[in-house]
């Protein structure tokens, strides 16, 4: 199964790869040459399949809980000062995605969206410090009954240059849905009270829509 977001490039990718395995059979005679692209093709087509797979997951809602909205590897927990929306500390936990993740972003609670901001920026490798706060990026917070409002960013680094973001300021989401995607890119904050519990640790790999991140 494949992310819709995935379609056009699977398609054109498609397109490209038999339009040269028909060119390298008919104009290139070296029998190793020939098999040589014809398998670099290959496998550029399945690598762009593997990157815009969408796998079925089983996300056990609860509101107490605060699932992974991606996977990867928790590279950041710790405690900082949130600048753009609740202006006072919380605790940072983030994931970063490597191109060989599923690159789907769900929902980490259920409940409505607050806040939906999109920021133009530049594209530092992920891991930079100052990505969370200079790259191009996007913030959503979204308000749940038991866990209070919980905020999750979007990251392009230095690859990723599209950000997709399905939220919508006052829409009901729940927990584990598909709430967008990020093409070729690479990393998730996620910002949540001081008083929640963390239930993963730095470099833990996580299951977007079934990791537990932290919990009431």
């Amino acid at each position: 199964m494949f992310h819709k977001e995935g379609f056009k490039i699977i398609l054109v990718t498609a397109l490209i790869m038999v339009s040269g395995l028909l060119l390298i059979d008919n104009f290139i005679a070296n029998y190793w040459l020939q098999k040589s692209l014809m398998i670099l093709l290959l496998i550029g087509f399945i690598l762009v399949l593997q990157f815009f797979r969408d796998p079925k997951r089983n996300t056990i809602i609860n509101d107490g809980q605060i699932i992974a909205p991606a996977d990867g590897k928790v590279v950041v927990i710790e405690e900082v000062l949130e600048k753009e929306y609740f202006k006072d500390k919380r605790r940072q936990i983030s994931i970063f995605m490597s191109p060989l993740n599923v690159h789907v972003t769900r929902y980490p609670v259920s409940g409505r969206v607050k806040y939906s901001k999109y920021h133009p920026g530049k594209y530092l490798v992920a891991w930079h410090p100052k990505s969370s706060e200079e790259n191009e990026r996007t913030t959503i917070v979204v308000e749940n009954n038991s866990s209070g409002e919980i905020l999750y960013r979007q990251i392009a680094g230095a690859v990723a240059r599209r950000i997709v973001n399905y939220a919508k300021t006052e829409q009901n989401v729940i927990q584990g849905e598909d709430a967008g995607f990020i093409k070729f890119g690479s990393r998730i904050d996620i910002f949540v009270p001081l008083d929640m519990k963390i239930e993963v640790n730095l470099n833990q790999k996580t299951k977007g829509g079934e990791t537990i991140l932290a919990s009431k």
